[in-house]
């Protein structure tokens, strides 16, 4: 038996013809082979196939989109996310940047200790240590002190993981992962929550940087996040007390059933969340003598609520884009003389976000990971090759810059910490003349392709004119991109640079894929 047609479509898709015809007449041996052998499947990437990346549409600068100066017109400038989204108003002082793997896991284990009501925790996994199972015990205690509690009795745990890496052991194999994964990280306690990019495991508390936001008694904000995720969980597989799983009573099994039947009621259940905090957050903020609708932002200061809040979600498979259609909207609209500083540690960005950046007017300052901080190095077989592989995504990404001359404007940095990986994301925009950022992008999200098309994302929008939570902000950048070195031609003419031909032949499906 020959490869089968769709690993020869996903192969057509991605390559020239001769290539492809390469990698198929390869495949067609590898499938003869294992027929031959009676044994499983070497590839098995065909019943995991998405449509490739579309040519991305093009998006028209609005009028007037050069920039706000100064924080005078602020959320004028950036009102039109409520378009798109529910805003939540809070008080800059309840915000605070954790920067620290320990900071973050020790936060969380004070906070499910004081929980009354509420305990949400959505993340891609949890791992199997002892840290982790500390975790597992204080929400265990905190369960067994609000039932002899009469103060607290009705505290409820939710805990929402993804199916395939969350019960992945060493034994199996990870490609089953990459149709896309549940990639939301969302800690939630009482009406207070952190936002991130860390998964519920030891490297995550302990060597693994990433960012990390706590919104402290903010209850409409974390009122909608309990809320979104109680949507995905009512949409997903119910884990039960003997380790199997069923689905809520009426609704479409996601592999079982008709796949276009689960998108469509499961798209109905979340927007329904988005929606509705919307439309209540619009009529909140409306002003009395206006039948405007939309985000007023006169008495912005007033009480201290001098921040905004825009959660941004991303579940294309689903049929739900609104983070995307809003970043496109933000590289889009950030003009001359502003400067972006974003980051991620799989620098994969999908062919729209690479147009807005190579062609806008401001200045973007990029950090990734470098190869001995990526996650996969010293990986075991094909997942070994993967940091090559962004060796050899950051290098045309860099050729590009320079054949286009926008060295001056556009620069690549790599982050370096012996001992350490790197798994931070978002970006900080800083507007003409500021010396701190006025907003921030932190989630889950890594600007790739995976988490445009494939996974199911969340992250948040902070917008202020807090002048002690912009230094907060601008301290977290600085102290990122110190352990940084730029990138330049000679950055990859270093030996542990060389990327082998069969690594760059392959990159085109790694960058769809992980």
């Amino acid at each position: 038996m020959a490869a089968p047609m769709s690993w020869r479509r996903l192969v057509y898709s991605v390559y020239p013809p001769a290539i492809a015809g390469v990698f198929t007449r390869i495949s067609d041996r590898i499938f003869r082979a294992r027929d031959r052998r009676g044994g499983s499947s070497v590839l098995l990437l065909a019943p995991l196939l998405a449509e490739a990346d579309p040519a991305p549409r093009r998006v028209s600068r609005p009028a007037g989109s050069a920039g706000a100066q100064g924080t005078e017109g602020l959320f004028s400038h950036f009102r039109w996310m409520a378009e798109h989204v529910p805003a939540f108003r809070v008080p800059g002082t309840h915000i605070h940047i954790l920067t620290s793997p320990d900071q973050f896991y020790q936060t969380m284990k004070a906070r499910i200790k004081t929980a009354k009501r509420r305990v949400v925790m959505a993340s891609l996994y949890l791992g199997t240590g002892q840290l982790e199972q500390e975790l597992v015990d204080c929400m265990e205690d905190a369960l067994l002190r609000s039932q002899d509690n009469s103060d607290s009795p009705d505290l409820k745990v939710s805990v929402l993981l993804d199916y395939t890496r969350g019960s992945r052991d060493e034994g199996l194999s990870r490609f089953n992962e990459t149709i896309g994964v549940q990639h939301i990280k969302v800690y939630l306690f009482d009406d207070s929550i952190i936002i991130s990019g860390a998964n519920l495991s030891d490297s995550y508390f302990t060597n693994r940087q990433d960012r990390y936001v706590l919104l402290e008694n903010c209850g409409e904000l974390a009122d909608f996040f309990a809320d979104l995720v109680e949507a995905v969980g009512d949409v997903s597989l119910q884990l039960q007390p003997d380790d199997s799983v069923t689905m809520l009573e009426g609704m479409v099994h996601p592999y079982k059933g008709n796949r276009q039947d689960f998108s469509t009621a499961a798209r109905k259940r979340i927007m329904e969340v988005v929606n509705t905090a919307q439309m209540r957050q619009q009529l909140a903020n409306r002003p009395e003598d206006s039948e405007d609708e939309g985000l007023s932002d006169g008495g912005l200061s007033d009480g201290g609520e001098d921040t905004w809040v825009f959660p941004l979600v991303q579940m294309k498979p689903l049929g739900i884009q609104v983070d995307e259609q809003v970043t496109q909207r933000l590289l889009t609209d950030a003009g001359p003389n502003s400067t972006v500083f974003l980051t991620s540690g799989y620098f994969n960005l999908t062919r729209a976000y690479m147009r807005l950046v190579l062609g806008a007017g401001a200045g973007y300052r990029i950090l990734t990971a470098s190869p001995e901080v990526n996650g996969f190095f010293g990986a075991k077989g094909v997942a070994g090759a993967i940091p090559a592989a962004y060796v050899h995504i950051a290098r045309q990404f860099y050729n590009q810059v320079c054949s286009l001359g926008q060295q001056e404007r556009i620069h690549l940095h790599e982050y370096h910490r012996p001992e350490w990986t790197f798994h931070a994301k978002g970006l900080w925009y800083y507007l003409q003349g500021k010396d701190r950022p006025c907003l921030t992008l932190i989630g889950s999200p890594n600007f790739g392709y995976r988490s445009v098309h494939r996974d199911l994302e969340a992250q948040i929008a902070i917008v202020t004119e807090n002048k002690a939570l912009q230094s907060q902000l601008q301290e977290e950048q600085e102290r990122l991109y110190q352990r940084s070195t730029e990138v330049s031609s000679s950055t990859f003419e270093q030996p542990d640079r060389h990327v082998k031909l069969w690594v760059k032949l392959v990159t085109p499906l790694i960058k769809n894929f992980f």
